[in-house]
């Protein structure tokens, strides 16, 4: 379905291809198994002391020891999660296949349906427009890939051909961003990032895109790199930084309205980036690869991932100093070096 993504969601979508999820998966609960502890993991979010991870068919796992042991979350559906967002030690959001975003109010323990691509296609149609009456004519089978809260009322959801949704009470009711967006080829959407009033997103063909009034309007920002953007940093100190295809990483101290390239020395894609307590940089290669910056992306310093290469996807902070990676082959935990 897609054609430039990172080997993450290229493996995710084949499995999906090879066994199509279909409206059932959003009413049948995540299957409990010791084999969920090896599923596909493509997020991971630090929250408080725990890790809460996402991945294939639903799964949710949650560690309490920085990564060094796992267990299951409770989910109401199966589709494949792709993204986790947290506001606080309770509550977070995590959304994936068939439009599904899923609320927990209690750290990862247990999850709650509150939209699917079902309720996206009717919320769409009422715009009327052409773009929304090709999205309604398509059927409720969309993913999300991404997602952001500026806190426990507002956030945003981006994914596949312009899908992009906004709530304003955490959740319980989500409005179409399709028409608002500077969008005309419905290129897909990677990555959401909201800090205070600003929000960017980030997508295929170097597409950058940022409003400054809370998504009320977004405008197309100035872009030097044509290649697919697959995240987006927003660093303490309002730096952004958004990354892709070929190791490609850049970087705007003003708010997006110039880039400097990242020389990060990688040829593979980056999969996510995390900003390390005391502003320390790390970027995540697809085949696991950390690059660490302390000088806010001017040099990096690689490590190789513990244990081998593998097809890396998310990567959050544990106590300790310990990075934790999501991959196709389950969680890693990388030592602190």
């Amino acid at each position: 379905m897609v054609r430039l993504v990172p080997l993450l969601l290229a493996a995710a979508m084949s499995a999906a291809s090879a066994a199509p999820e279909t409206p059932v998966a959003l009413s049948e609960p995540a299957l409990q198994s010791p084999k969920a502890l090896n599923a596909a993991m493509l997020a991971v979010a630090r929250v408080g002391q725990r890790l809460v991870a996402v991945g294939e068919r639903g799964t949710v796992l949650l560690s309490d020891d920085a990564g060094k042991s796992w267990r299951q979350g409770r989910v109401p559906v199966q589709v494949t999660l792709t993204a986790v967002r947290f506001v606080d030690e309770r509550n977070g959001w995590a959304a994936g296949h068939l439009g599904v975003i899923l609320k927990s109010d209690d750290g990862g323990e247990t999850w709650v349906k509150q939209f699917d691509g079902l309720l996206a296609a009717q919320r769409v149609a009422a715009a009327g427009d052409e773009r929304s009456k090709r999205f309604v004519e398509e059927g409720p089978d969309k993913p999300f890939f991404d997602l952001d809260f500026i806190d426990a009322q507002r956030g945003f959801a981006v994914g596949a051909y312009n899908l992009a949704f906004a709530t304003q009470d955490g959740g319980r009711s989500w409005t179409p961003l399709l028409t608002r967006l500077p969008n005309p080829k419905s290129l897909h959407l990677y990555g959401v990032r909201a800090v205070g009033g600003h929000v960017y997103i980030v997508g295929e063909q170097g597409l950058l895109l940022a409003s400054s009034d809370g998504g009320a309007s977004f405008t197309a920002l100035p872009s030097a790199y044509k290649g697919s953007f697959f995240g987006l940093l927003a660093a303490r100190s309002g730096a952004l930084i958004a990354y892709g295809l070929r190791g490609n990483a850049w970087r705007s101290s003003d708010q997006g309205a110039s880039w400097t390239r990242l020389d990060t020395g990688l040829q593979t894609s980056i999969s996510a980036a995390l900003e390390l307590d005391g502003g320390e940089l790390a970027l995540l290669g697809q085949t696991g690869e950390l690059l660490r910056s302390r000088d806010e992306g001017r040099s990096f310093t690689k490590t190789l991932p513990a244990g081998g290469p593998l097809p890396a996807a998310g990567l959050a902070a544990a106590d300790g100093g310990a990075l934790v990676i999501a991959s196709l082959r389950g969680m890693r935990r990388q030592p602190s070096p």
